[in-house]
Order: C-alpha cells, then structure tokens, then sequence
C-alpha cells in the first residue's frame, strides 16, 4: 500500500554560533551530557539509562576570551553509518564542527574507539590525518599520465589503472608526493573526505586503577577526566583549545590604548590568519584603503612592525590599521597635486572670438 509522504520532522541541525564548533561523540551512557552540563552550564538531560539525549543540545564555553559553541549529540551504535540510531544525522552535525571530542568509558575495553573510528571512516570522516600528498587532475584527452617523486610500495602503475578504470576515467593525471596506499588514492578519487582533528576523552577514570589511568593518558591525542569527581576538566579545555588553533588578535586604534576586551578570532579552519583576513573580518571594504598594518606580538620581528597584507598573525597579536590618506581638493600652494584643465585639447573651451 503506498504510504504519502510524512511531514517535517523534527530539526536536529543547530545554527552556528561563536568562534568555533566541538561535536560530542561517543556511545550511550558515557558521560557527554554531564560533560556539556559541566563544561558550559547548559542543562542537558542525564540518567543512566541509554539514549537519555534523543536530539541535539548546544551549549557555550567560554574561555580565553572567545565562544565556543559545544554539541552533545545522541549516542553512536554500531551501523551508525547504515542510519542505525539517528547515526547518519549525528555524523552529519559532527562534520559540520571544527574538531570532535570522542567521549569514551575507561572501564570499557578499547573496542569501543575502534568500532567509532570504523563507523566514521564509512561516511569519508577521517579522524587525526592529514589529506594524501596525491595530486589528481581529470582530463578531457590524452590517456592516464602517472608519475611519482619517489619509490612506491604500495601502489604501482598497473593497480592505479585498475582503480581509475573502476570508476570510468580513463584520462587524468596522478602524481604521488608520498608512498601513499590505495585507500589514500580512493580517497583523493572520491574528493568528499571531511580530515579532522579528534580528542579521544576518556571518562569515568574512578572506577579503574591508577596504572590503567597512566596507560590511557600516554596515549596520543588523548584526555582522562572525571566528570563524577570533576578531575582534569581544565586540561581537557586547554588541549581543545590547542587543537582548535583559535589566533586572538586585538585591535589599536591610531593614538590609543589597545582594546583587551573584546578580540578578534581568527583560525586557519575558518578563513585564515593573514592581516588580510583580520581586514575582511572587520569589514570587505577595510582591504581596499589599507597603506599598511602594525603589529605587535610574538608574529613581529621588532615593535611594532610594519607589515603587509599577507603577514600571518599569531594569537594575542595587537594590530593597528594605517589607512590610505584621500587626496586633498586642489591641492596646496603653488605645488598643485593635479590640475583642473581637461584632459583633452578637444575638450576645452573655446574662446570667444575677439571684437573687431
């Protein structure tokens, strides 16, 4: 029996807001409700039976002047990506943010981040990587053209064909930069992986003894904390904050003190960090009248610096604008900036013929 379609659901998307984004993840009844309620004062429903959160709960940590807009998101299960669970909406929010926290229990076994890590790789989220050093380029004639700047181990000539041809090209140009494998080529085929920073947070380290906690703190990209006993939360907020690469750049303006109150935030994720950037944050038309900046902070050689628009800031800089001067009507005295007479000698006015 046909079925009409149902109306509007629910949202689950929620707009953006601050300075940067951290998604929540992990599986139900680890702890990421209690972590949002602690970290941003946010009320999010917590109990201790599973998916206690059914839909997506923002919340705002301040810290170091700047906004950051935290998401506690419904719990992963395993197929997730299969849409198990809400799964795909969750993965969805947790692309559109700066970096994700994996929020895990302790007392599990380490599965729990592999079978996460697995379910995010399946829909092209690749999770503290960088993007392969392949350059690939479609053409529209010619063949396939492969080069590489060094041996290969893993993919020789033959398999790339194979690969290309699997997928219908049958012209382009491929140059590997590295000894890349074939799923670093599929990826850069594919064109729509998301690479992003991940903190795996280990919660609920009261229940497991010290050494357990040793073992899992020396761990690469990885926080313990207790959210029971609020242990080593302020860690955790200085590690996302190091990950998150936020640059705090103050403004002065010409003859004053410099503003401490409210900076600007820039990021490499979000636009970048040029004086060209800062420009454009303020205003689009800033750029246009700018003679040149000057810079002060740990990006300046001396104090202050003259700088252009491509100088890369770094956090806590202080930046004054120096704009263009506009010319002055008529300029002054005999030394006249430029004349009143026109352009062309056709466009003058013609005298009046003298009286005879």
């Amino acid at each position: 029996m046909y079925q009409g379609s149902s109306g509007a659901g629910e949202g689950f998307e929620v707009t953006k807001f601050g300075h940067g984004r951290v998604a929540l993840i992990g599986f139900p009844s680890v702890g990421k409700s209690t972590l949002l309620t602690l970290l941003t004062g946010t009320h999010s429903e917590a109990a201790s039976y599973e998916f206690t959160t059914l839909t997506c709960i923002p919340g705002i940590i301040h810290y170091n002047d700047t906004k950051i807009q935290l998401l506690d998101l419904p719990g992963i299960i395993e197929g997730a990506s299969e849409g198990k669970g809400r799964g795909r909406q969750v993965i969805a929010v947790s692309k559109s943010s700066d970096i994700v926290l994996m929020v895990l229990d302790a007392s599990k076994s380490e599965g729990h981040r592999q079978i996460l890590t697995k379910e995010l790789e399946a829909v092209g989220l690749r999770l503290n990587k960088r993007p392969p050093q392949i350059y690939f380029k479609k053409k529209k004639t010619g063949g396939i053209s492969f080069n590489s700047t060094l041996p290969l181990t893993h993919v020789d000539e033959k398999l790339c064909y194979q690969i290309l041809h699997e997928y219908k090209i049958h012209n382009a140009e491929v140059l590997f930069r590295e000894d890349a494998t074939v799923d670093d080529l599929i990826d850069v085929i594919e064109g729509n992986r998301k690479y992003m920073k991940c903190v795996y947070v280990y919660n609920k380290i009261d229940v497991i003894g010290i050494d357990d906690v040793d073992k899992l703190a020396r761990q690469p990209n990885s926080v313990v904390i207790s959210c029971n006993l609020k242990l080593n939360l302020d860690r955790l907020l200085a590690r996302m904050w190091e990950e998150m690469g936020l640059v705090r750049v103050y403004t002065k303006p010409q003859g004053q003190q410099p503003d401490f109150t409210e900076p600007v935030v820039l990021s490499v994720d979000r636009g970048g960090c040029t004086v060209e950037d800062f420009c454009n944050h303020i205003h689009r038309s800033l750029v246009k009248d700018v003679k040149y900046v000057l810079v002060w902070g740990t990006s300046a050689r001396h104090y202050p610096q003259h700088c252009g628009l491509g100088h890369v800031l770094q956090d806590e800089d202080v930046v004054q604008i120096v704009k263009k001067k506009e010319k002055e009507e008529g300029g002054r005295g005999r030394f006249k900036s430029h004349s009143n007479a026109p352009a062309r000698i056709s466009d003058r006015e013609k005298k009046a013929p003298l009286k005879t």
